[in-house]
């Protein structure tokens, strides 16, 4: 299945409902269900910022559905949207609107860049 590798503590806030936005340098032309991994090493600023101080990291965490990919074309734009994605620009200008985003029983796995296949053993 297809799979996304997040920074902790961005991958927790999907999964919390508080970050329906996630932000890319790259543009995507999938859509669907994918899984989310939460990758072995945490934004640490960000944890302070959302309170945050023990997140699972090298494991995937949850499950969401990629419906659209917005792409801003200002900063204006980016700010109007800044309480869904939670984050600046310098995380890209290509949106990735998610729901159904839902957690599942942990699986410990390496992650990668862009989306990659998961494969269950």
């Amino acid at each position: 299945m297809k799979t996304l590798s997040l920074k902790q503590p961005y991958a927790e806030l999907i999964l919390q409902g508080k970050k329906r936005i996630e932000l890319r340098k790259w543009n995507t032309k999938f859509r669907g269900d994918f899984l989310i991994h939460a990758s072995k090493n945490p934004y640490k600023d960000a944890m302070k910022k959302f309170n945050f101080t023990d997140l699972l990291l090298g494991c995937i965490v949850g499950k969401a559905t990629l419906t659209d990919v917005k792409k801003y074309k200002s900063e204006k734009e980016h700010k109007n949207d800044r309480n869904l994605h939670l984050s600046s620009s310098k995380f890209g200008n290509y949106g990735f609107v998610l729901k159904n985003a839902r957690r599942i029983k942990n699986i410990p796995c390496k992650g990668s860049l862009g989306f990659w296949n998961f494969k269950k053993k």
